[in-house]
């Protein structure tokens, strides 16, 4: 299938504006260059709204849209937690965990275990997050990306792969993370439209005379499996979504590691103006975020009807793309490559933010921020060309890539968590405590992955995370109070903080509580 003339022009439009607009937005001033924290952190100056869009920009891509509404084909809208979860974990985020980042000046999260545990720490954190974010995020956007370009437009998806990689390189290449990040509201409400036109329309299609409404109750009425939001241990799903480990286990684990101590996430918070404007940028990703399952999930159930025989679960979303009609199409396809890029460009941000400042500036110091920002784009370069290559051998023989990536992520959130969550709330967690929840964390989630898979020990891996956070926590809490740290190692202000927020983001928090009450209550 191929788009038509009218679509072919909506996609040029986006592409020539969206990199024009990135390239205003970030130019330099009359005279001077950019220096590390212009490029890095966007001048400290991102107002709330750009915050918020950019949160949801750098987390919703190819993996979030065709991995999840895959995961919707098969698993149906209890998938959605993901996202409804991910809304009040990111209110936790901005009430406790911004403030002791923005209090202490942090650009970075191996930055910040530096300040707090040692220099060990730190190298070893970096180099782990430029592994997991190269070979594991990086390539699930570029392939999954590519598939639905291949899918609907009939292109080679090498081509296609390629031609996302170098897009998504050049359009913040320049401009660093202001770049990326006030274009994002651009990109989410193209995103937003083109998630609900693709909702609306093959809703439309299921219900005929009767419209949308009627359309989803045919899918809620032929299909009540998919819409059990807590799955049975009978399910044959259970072992992705362990029953209430969505609510009281491993997801929220994950959930703490991606959204609060994941560089390339949090960095736009932390280049906010103030605390406050932090906050409300928080809570209006958290409000997007509870949108997003009718834009990501939708689809993939709407497929369950308009589709039923698909060969693969990740060609659900492109195969409802391919029922729209001319037009149509171009801005929904425009919308799905603006999610791409636009979490493209904060990865290889963050990568060459992680890369220059916690390895190349630690290793060679007293060099000058010219060089360190020259440095950043080349290793932004490396990273995407990095990525584009090994995509095909790691994620070409998976049908479900957000599972994939779950459950690899899932072999190191464990000791993530643990290590920042000690370092900031128990003043006597030591650099020996956290190398060991590090390291053991790690090797555990290895050991039971490996019996999982021989048969040994079957455990959903959403459990694992949560049996793995406990046993981390528990050697991170042994090894410090054996081997303490001196009390010179501390460089990080923990006392007097407040944690006391602004009226109206107590209220958004009532707001997502109540929400999540009312979703869960009715498809329980």
């Amino acid at each position: 299938m191929t788009l038509a003339p009218i679509d072919l022009i909506l996609l040029a439009l986006y592409g020539v504006g969206i990199f024009a607009l990135a390239q205003w937005v970030s130019r330099d001033r009359p005279g001077e260059q950019k220096n590390t924290t212009d490029y890095f952190l966007a001048s400290k100056s991102l107002p709330w709204w750009a915050i918020g869009a950019s949160l949801i920009a750098a987390n919703i891509s190819a993996e979030q849209i065709i991995g999840m509404s895959g995961s919707g084909y098969v698993i149906g809208l209890a998938i959605a937690s993901y996202e409804w979860m991910a809304a009040l974990t990111l209110l936790i985020v901005g009430k406790f965990f911004l403030p002791i980042f923005l209090k202490n000046n942090i650009v970075t999260m191996p930055q910040f275990l530096e300040q707090r545990y040692g220099a060990r720490i730190r190298s070893v954190m970096a180099v782990f997050w430029l592994v997991l974010y190269v070979f594991v995020n990086i390539t699930s956007i570029l392939w999954l990306g590519s598939l639905a370009i291949t899918t609907v437009t009939g292109v080679d998806q090498t081509l296609a792969l390629f031609g996302l990689a170098a897009f998504g390189l050049v359009y913040q290449l320049w401009g660093g993370l202001k770049a990326v990040a006030l274009t994002d509201a651009v990109q989410v409400a193209l995103l937003v439209a083109g998630g609900l036109v693709i909702a609306v329309i093959t809703l439309n299609q299921i219900g005929g005379d009767g419209g949308v409404l009627n359309g989803f109750a045919r899918l809620t009425t032929e299909f009540p499996e998919k819409f059990d939001m807590i799955l049975s241990p009978d399910s044959p799903h259970y072992a992705a979504l362990p029953g209430l480990s969505v609510l009281i286990g491993g997801m929220w684990i994950m959930n703490l590691s991606y959204w609060g101590f994941n560089q390339y996430i949090i960095q736009r918070a932390l280049a906010a103006s103030s605390i406050d404007e932090a906050q409300k940028g928080i809570a209006f990703a958290a409000y997007l975020k509870l949108l997003m399952p009718l834009i990501v999930v939708l689809p993939g159930l709407a497929a369950l009807v308009l589709a039923p025989d698909l060969t693969r679960p990740d060609q659900a979303y492109p195969t409802m793309m391919a029922l729209l009609p001319v037009g149509l199409k171009g801005l929904v396809f425009a919308a799905l490559v603006a999610a791409i890029i636009a979490t493209l460009g904060s990865l290889v941000n963050s990568i060459s933010t992680i890369f220059t400042l916690d390895l190349y500036a630690k290793a060679r110091p007293n060099l000058s921020q010219h060089h360190l920002v020259t440095v950043g784009r080349l290793s932004a370069a490396a990273a995407m060309l990095i990525g584009a290559l090994v995509a095909r051998p790691l994620l070409g023989n998976f049908d479900q890539a957000f599972q994939f990536i779950q459950d690899f992520t899932g072999f190191f959130t464990p000791a993530i968590v643990v290590i920042f969550i000690l370092g900031m709330f128990w003043r006597r967690a030591s650099e020996a405590g956290a190398l060991a929840a590090a390291i053991g964390g790690v090797i555990l989630s290895g050991v039971m992955w490996w019996l999982n898979n021989e048969g040994l020990l079957v455990m959903p891996f959403m459990n694992r995370v949560g049996i793995v956070f406990l046993i981390a926590l528990a050697l991170a809490v042994v090894v410090s109070l054996i081997r303490p740290a001196p009390a010179s190692a501390l460089k990080v202000q923990l006392d007097g903080i407040s944690f006391r927020t602004s009226a109206a983001f107590n209220l958004a928090g009532v707001g997502v509580i109540a929400f999540l009450i009312l979703v869960y209550s009715i498809w329980w």
